[in-house]
């Protein structure tokens, strides 16, 4: 028995070169015009038998308006960024460009201070090997930090390949298995 779990990755709160680490602000105007856009194509999603979002106020926002009425859940929380949360990667590296190297070049540092990327991977994939096994299916809107996480997780990929998988607002992937053997299944598009 195995189950299915569908990451969809929240829609965004800002534009991608204004993100900021561990920001929690809600969907801006065109997070909102792309969740319209794309519900067509995701509300389906929605007739899993267990919704789940990570507790940041996209997440829930983009699970509520797609219909999936989600529970939030701590464990899918974006990677804690310590003193760093708040800021964009730009406005660190011109303050700490040693710390941001070490850190991009180090999964176990964590010069900010808060999670390492390698305990943030671990948390994901525990996440999702907790989930039960059943012939049903699950989905979780996740930031897209926490979906290249699950990515990197499932398929035992070494850390360093997180930072090359490009995780799109509402973008999705589908991970089938049970504990510790997981499969990336990717779906043809609508025709």
């Amino acid at each position: 028995m195995s189950v299915r779990v569908s990451f969809v990755a929240a829609a965004r709160s800002s534009s991608l070169l204004a993100e900021r680490f561990d920001d929690d602000r809600p969907l801006d105007q065109a997070g909102w015009q792309e969740v319209q856009l794309a519900a067509r194509a995701l509300v389906p999603l929605g007739a899993a038998e267990l919704r789940y979002c990570s507790p940041t106020a996209r997440s829930r926002a983009t699970g509520e308006a797609l219909g999936f009425a989600p529970m939030a859940q701590p464990a899918l929380r974006d990677c804690d960024m310590g003193r760093w949360r708040g800021w964009t990667l730009s406005d660190v590296a011109a303050r700490e460009p040693a710390a941001v190297d070490a850190w991009l070049a180090d999964p176990r540092s964590a010069p900010h201070g808060g999670e390492p990327l390698l305990a943030f991977i671990a948390r994901i994939g525990g996440w999702l090997d907790t989930r039960p096994a059943f012939d049903g299916s699950i989905v979780a809107v996740a930031e897209p930090s926490v979906v290249r996480a699950a990515l990197v997780y499932a398929l035992g990929a070494p850390p360093s390949t997180y930072w090359n998988v490009d995780v799109r607002p509402l973008s999705t992937i589908t991970l089938i298995g049970l504990r510790g053997r997981w499969s990336l299944r990717l779906e043809a598009g609508a025709r």
